[in-house]
């Protein structure tokens, strides 16, 4: 192993470990509602276009970031509508937070870096604690709670989602926060 892989791993390591301790949770949790953070959808000109039901339409709910314990990496978690009836894939992800931003999947307790995932037609995608995520590695600088991060998925067919994360408690579960 060279030493960017044995890095990466520790990092992987790391984060597993950081979320396990801050209350992952992999419950399987009915709907969106009650989820806070900032709801995004594609621009308006795609909104313009419902005519063309080739190209899906995403729209994102109860994205937030908690708050990471260092500059080294860092959490997304989210629910990613696609509202048409053509399936899509989420492909990357870009934020000025870092250069390094990957789609996570969490099989058998292993977190794993994946080149797509899917988002089925008139479904849902969800990245939460405990199966699929974002991941953020080599942070510029370190978000706080309170602050927000923005980032912008990137689909197979669907036009880019500029999206803003709420950065959260280390141990906010959004099941828990319906309350305001």
């Amino acid at each position: 192993m060279n030493a960017r892989t044995t890095r990466t791993l520790a990092a992987a390591l790391s984060l597993t470990a950081a979320l396990a301790i801050s209350g992952c949770s992999s419950s399987d949790a009915k709907g969106s509602s009650g989820s806070s953070g900032a709801e995004s959808s594609s621009n308006a000109s795609a909104g313009a276009q419902a005519g063309d039901s080739a190209k899906p339409k995403m729209t994102v709910s109860g994205a937030y970031m908690p708050e990471p314990v260092n500059d080294k990496m860092a959490g997304a978690f989210m629910v990613i509508k696609n509202d048409s009836k053509t399936a899509d894939k989420l492909l990357a992800v870009t934020t000025p937070l870092s250069d390094d931003a990957q789609v996570h999947e969490t099989k058998d307790q292993k977190m794993q870096q994946v080149q797509s995932m899917d988002v089925p037609a008139n479904g849902e995608l969800k990245l939460e604690r405990g199966g699929s995520h974002i991941m953020f590695m080599g942070l510029k600088n370190k978000p706080n709670v309170g602050d927000k991060v923005t980032i912008e998925l990137r689909f197979e067919k669907a036009d880019p989602v500029k999206v803003e994360l709420d950065v959260k408690e280390r141990t906010y579960n959004p099941q828990n926060s319906t309350a305001h």
